[in-house]
């Protein structure tokens, strides 16, 4: 089996060596076998870092990347694996989405309703409406917190 540079790995699969030397030290890529001090790799480590890769773009993190190599029995499929871990960020990125709407409402209400001569006055304002909102409510455009 061909034996590959660090470099060559890097390049083939548009990595920096930095993050592949990173991956080693952190557990989730085996390390090269060691060839006069240099690092060589079997050609299956594109591979195991085209699934790193995926999963970073993903949005998984390094710790559910690690999950996904070592939290399952050896017997549970790639395919098991996948689907457990995606139904999971599934979940985590509804909520996100559902954080993002709250901000932009909020965002886009205090663009259209706030007329505020100072943050003092502002801060009135939503305090005696409440500082707390899970919902954005809506007022009249004229309305000026505090005034």
């Amino acid at each position: 089996m061909s034996q590959l540079t660090i470099s060559e790995v890097a390049r083939q699969v548009g990595l920096q060596p930095s993050a592949i030397r990173y991956y080693e030290r952190i557990g989730i890529l085996l390390p090269g076998q060691r060839v006069s001090g240099q690092r060589r790799y079997d050609t299956t480590v594109l591979f195991r870092l085209a699934v790193i890769q995926r999963a970073r773009r993903s949005g998984f993190t390094l710790d559910e990347i690690r999950q996904l190599f070592f939290g399952f029995g050896n017997v549970t499929r790639a395919s098991e694996r996948w689907q457990k871990l995606s139904r999971k960020k599934l979940v985590e990125l509804d909520s996100l989405m559902e954080s993002i709407r709250t901000m932009r409402g909020l965002l886009t209400k205090m663009m259209r309703k706030c007329r505020c001569d100072t943050l003092e006055q502002c801060g009135k304002g939503i305090f005696r409406n409440g500082c707390v909102e899970t919902t954005v409510k809506s007022r009249p455009a004229n309305h000026r917190h505090g005034k």
